[in-house]
């Protein structure tokens, strides 16, 4: 890939960490912040009565998203991510689940194949848009696929958090690592969504993280 980070992305999320994520999710179930955008997409969806969705999932990781939401109303989900060993693992566990034939997966960065890739009823980027370089570009392309609604979670914008990520980044540099975490702006992140047409329909915090869903437009 030609993007700079999305090789680091392949090369931090290795097989091991891909691995252990599945194990995690099979014995725990969703961590904290992406159990509160499941349960908030859901009763969007419930909202909306949306039904035979297709959900775009954008650094979908092990599939967390898609196979809690494949089990309700979105009936087909695209799984995109730059880490061929998430791909695997979750490609594994679509499998075991028994929605194979219901997800295809993309390998790559979202933001330069976004043109080949289908708009959908729901777009989700869960903990995403902290490991992409150029956020406006990542929040903008993103905000324009989605017809209904739109969910993301990433870092809370204060300082303690802008000290750890940048503690995190000095930790890859000694490891010569190319992957870095970046502290974007949540106002300018909301604003980027806004101008894509977006209203902001919930906002959750945990700890460490902002957990939002956006809609096309007011829900009822």
């Amino acid at each position: 890939m030609a993007c700079t980070q999305c090789a680091g992305i392949e090369h931090e999320f290795d097989a091991a960490i891909a691995r252990r994520s599945l194990r995690r999710y099979r014995r725990r179930g969703p961590d904290k912040s992406t159990r509160l955008l499941i349960e908030t997409l859901r009763a969007a969806i419930d909202t909306l009565d949306v039904r035979s969705a297709l959900l775009l999932d954008i650094g979908g990781g092990v599939g967390v998203i898609q196979h809690e939401l494949l089990d309700g109303r979105v009936e087909r989900a695209v799984h995109i991510d730059a880490s061929t060993a998430h791909i695997a693992v979750a490609r594994e566990e679509t499998e075991r689940r028994g929605h194979a034939s219901r997800t295809s997966f993309v390998y790559g960065d979202f933001v330069a194949l976004s043109d080949t890739l289908p708009a959908a009823d729901i777009v989700t980027l869960d903990r995403v848009i902290c490991c992409y370089h150029d956020m406006p570009a990542l929040a903008s392309i993103s905000a324009h696929k989605t017809t209904r609604l739109y969910g993301a979670v990433y870092p809370r914008g204060n300082a303690w958090m802008a000290f750890g990520i940048a503690a995190i980044n000095a930790v890859q540099r000694l490891k010569r690592s190319g992957f870095r975490v970046f502290h974007h702006d949540p106002v300018a992140i909301d604003g980027v969504l806004r101008s894509a047409g977006l209203v902001r329909q919930s906002l959750r915090r945990t700890m460490f993280w902002e957990v939002v869903v956006y809609a096309r437009r007011p829900l009822p």
